[in-house]
């Protein structure tokens, strides 16, 4: 229950605190209602020391904010026969150090060892890779090497905080890439917003890697940058923002609509947001086949008649969606729709939005770290599923996708392949659950097999 409680208010303020509390009935109830009261949660409660007349607990509290975490712990604080011991901050404690370094995947432990892995015995593998220079991939770490680069513009839902504050974004996916499926990653700052230096610097570095990953590059300037990249360089150039989110959300409609008798030729869909991921998510859900969509940012219905507010990529929406030419806001765009998308702002729809869509809707309310509306009002409202980020979330898809283009030596990632990872996941979901474990490593692997396959000749 508490690892439950840990994953559903991971957005809130997660402290740690340790206090010393008498050893009598109701003692601890006591500290639990003030929490209550303040609108904290409980989380872990660890016994850590015992004597006579007190007991001292580890306890993991979540908070909305600074003040309403002070509030509480100053109300507790003034509890007669109660002491606050220390209050450490769990997820600051975590990222504590770094969340990845590079290891030596060999032993070094004598004289030969050194000299095989160092001079003299290095050189044979040099002449050889000079002499046969894609041996790189099997005789260095390139092969098994991704470079996950950003410059900060616009991280998770925090916006453009800086390269600096992006960093443990990379590297929570490097360490997600290396426990699922064994992949080694270095995470790469670049302080720019120019294409052209974003792009020269990663192409500068590309033969040092498989494949590279763009991460939390604004739109419209992710696009440039993806585009210009992938012209210059041999290996794949992978934006995770679009093109993972895109994957995982088309695995969450496939199951879902299978398990709701829906087809994608005949169901009516509204994206809320028209960045990154709502662009990439449109372009993969027109391309596997659906046909009836528009898509809205915050001026509402992108239309081939709007004028305002528009740019190259959102014109290119406009061709490939809202055959209809629907126009006005979000409110009147998501009525009689079959299946909501989220990738926009938290709270933008509300319980009476869901029940103007067509009956038994799916809502897919992905904005990090607050939905567009919260699963369980939705699911209130008559949708038959309702999902947010923390369940659909590209964490699902990226592990195998590039696991399996790195096996197949691929040189671009396509859509065949996203298909197939889309596929895999939405086959490895149970009955009624939208996606499958993700903390299961197996998982990651059947995907990257699947993507593989669909990217080696038959």
């Amino acid at each position: 229950m508490a690892a439950e409680n840990a994953e559903k208010y991971a957005y809130k303020l997660v402290k740690k605190i340790r206090m010393r509390i008498l050893d009598v009935p109701g003692a601890f109830g006591k500290v639990a209602l003030e929490l209550g009261k303040h609108g904290a949660m409980l989380g872990d409660i660890t016994k850590v020391h015992v004597t006579t007349q007190y007991v001292t607990r580890d306890i993991v509290m979540f908070f909305d904010n600074e003040e309403q975490f002070e509030d509480t712990i100053q109300a507790i604080g003034e509890f007669k026969g109660y002491k606050i011991l220390s209050v450490e901050d769990e997820v600051l404690s975590i990222h504590k150090g770094g969340k990845v370094a590079m290891i030596p995947t060999v032993k070094m432990e004598t004289l030969g060892d050194l000299r095989m892995i160092y001079t003299p015995g290095v050189a044979q593998a040099c002449k050889y890779i000079d002499e046969h220079p894609q041996s790189a991939s099997d005789l260095t770490s390139i092969g098994n090497s991704v470079c996950i680069a950003t410059n900060g513009s616009a991280v998770l839902g925090l916006g453009n905080i800086g390269v600096l504050a992006g960093m443990p974004v990379m590297e929570g996916k490097s360490v997600i890439l290396h426990k699922m499926v064994g992949v080694s990653c270095i995470p790469l700052l670049i302080d720019s917003d120019h294409a052209d230096i974003i792009v020269g610097t990663l192409h500068a570095v590309a033969k040092t890697f498989s494949i590279i990953m763009i991460e939390d590059i604004a739109a419209p300037l992710c696009f440039e940058v993806e585009q210009k990249l992938q012209q210059r360089v041999p290996i794949p150039v992978f934006h995770d923002d679009q093109h993972g989110t895109a994957t995982v959300i088309l695995a969450t409609l496939i199951k879902t609509m299978q398990d709701l008798g829906k087809r994608k030729e005949t169901v009516s869909i509204v994206i809320s947001g028209a960045g990154a991921a709502g662009t990439a998510t449109c372009k993969m859900l027109r391309e596997y086949g659906f046909q009836n969509m528009v898509v809205c940012d915050s001026q509402g219905a992108i239309a081939g008649t709007r004028t305002k507010h528009m740019n190259a990529y959102k014109e290119e929406i406009a061709r490939i969606t809202n055959a209809g030419n629907e126009t006005g806001p979000l409110k009147n765009v998501i009525k009689n729709k079959d299946i909501f998308i989220g990738v926009s702002s938290a709270y933008v729809v509300t319980q009476d939005m869901v029940r103007s869509m067509n009956k038994d809707p799916i809502v897919l309310a992905l904005a990090n770290p607050i939905p567009e509306i919260w699963p369980h009002e939705a699911s209130q409202a008559g949708a038959a599923f309702a999902l947010d980020g923390r369940t659909v979330n590209n964490c699902l898809a990226f592990p195998g996708l590039i696991r399996g283009t790195l096996d197949a030596r691929a040189t671009r990632i396509t859509y065949p392949m996203k298909f197939a990872a889309a596929e895999a996941i939405a086959d490895l979901a149970g009955k009624r659950e939208g996606v499958p474990n993700f903390m299961n490593p197996a998982i990651h692997r059947r995907i990257a097999e699947a993507v593989k396959a669909a990217a080696l000749p038959s």
